[in-house]
């Protein structure tokens, strides 16, 4: 897109007319974000955030009048969407799939800002990843989420399995583990939730597995009930609708320090590391094929026996 910022605009994407309306609406006004300034910013990441959102059931959240107005939830897919957006029906259900950049420009157009994936594609009922969410109480308590991840890389590195992480774009962390889609979501949360018991047994006074906010007594939330079959996480690369434009960003481990704070990775930040290349996530899918979890998953199962 041009700097001629038009309130209308048509863009020619995989063979199909995708219609721009209202460019120049604000969506973060804090920071004076034009939705074009959005749509220009899902043209730098699409490459590295398309292949998680690839063939699987999308929940967004939108603003259609900015983030510091009412936002909603969409699951279904609005019947006035172009017939390029490709949906599958699951329960009931006529989730948008999100596998191509003329889909994510459509639904950037309808201010969707934050996009929330399930743990599995289309194609199969197991997850294709685990993914472990550090959630302290605010920011302010960021670094209970730093120490958690540390411990955690340590452990991963120890059992062999392969690694990544992310900031959630508001207040933690989330660490990915890979996986190659035969694992059931039995076996994970046997995993996860040894993980957990793990470090709430261990620190008890930094960590806990207590789901009501009131029992957490300033401790982070170690979610491992989040990974299941329904629940959604952010996407990586999506931005968040808060009022900093944050970005939930794939870090390097070697970021991971005192130093880190969720406030570094606005949207601009975000632009400004895919552009300069440092992109922690691209060999995801190359790892699959080769993570360890099955000597993990036979180790915990014999120490449970």
């Amino acid at each position: 897109m041009g700097s001629n910022t038009k309130a209308r605009a048509e863009l020619a994407i995989d063979g199909e007319t995708v219609s721009l309306t209202n460019i120049e609406k604000i969506i973060f006004p804090k920071k004076g974000i034009k939705k074009y300034d959005v749509l220009k910013f899902l043209t730098v990441v699409a490459p590295h955030m398309l292949p998680f959102l690839r063939d699987r059931l999308l929940t967004v959240i939108r603003f259609p009048n900015g983030v510091d107005k009412e936002s909603f939830y969409q699951k279904n897919c609005p019947d006035y969407a172009p017939s390029y957006v490709e949906t599958k029906v699951s329960d009931g259900i006529e989730y948008v799939i999100c596998s191509k950049l003329s889909t994510l420009f459509w639904l950037g157009n309808q201010s969707a800002i934050e996009y929330h994936i399930p743990f599995q594609t289309v194609q199969s009922k197991n997850p294709s990843e685990i993914v472990l969410d550090l959630d302290p109480p605010s920011q302010n308590e960021f670094s209970l989420a730093i120490e958690a991840a540390l411990i955690l890389k340590e452990i991963f590195d120890n059992l062999k399995l392969h690694s990544f992480i992310k900031t959630s774009g508001n207040k933690g962390l989330q660490i990915y583990l890979p996986l190659d889609e035969t694992y059931s979501y039995e076996d994970t949360r046997i995993f996860t939730s040894f993980i957990a018991n793990f470090l709430e047994t261990k620190y008890p006074k930094s960590f806990t597995t207590q789901r009501l906010k009131k029992n957490r007594l300033n401790r982070l939330y170690i979610d491992f009930l989040q990974h299941g079959e329904g629940k959604t996480i952010i996407a990586p690369y999506s931005l968040r609708g808060n009022e900093n434009a944050l970005m939930a960003t794939p870090l390097k481990w070697s970021e991971v320090s005192e130093k880190l704070h969720p406030t570094q990775f606005p949207m601009e930040e975000g632009i400004h590391r895919v552009t300069q290349g440092i992109l922690p996530f691209n060999d995801f899918f190359d790892v699959k094929k080769k993570q360890p979890f099955q000597t993990v998953l036979d180790n915990i199962k014999a120490a449970y026996k």
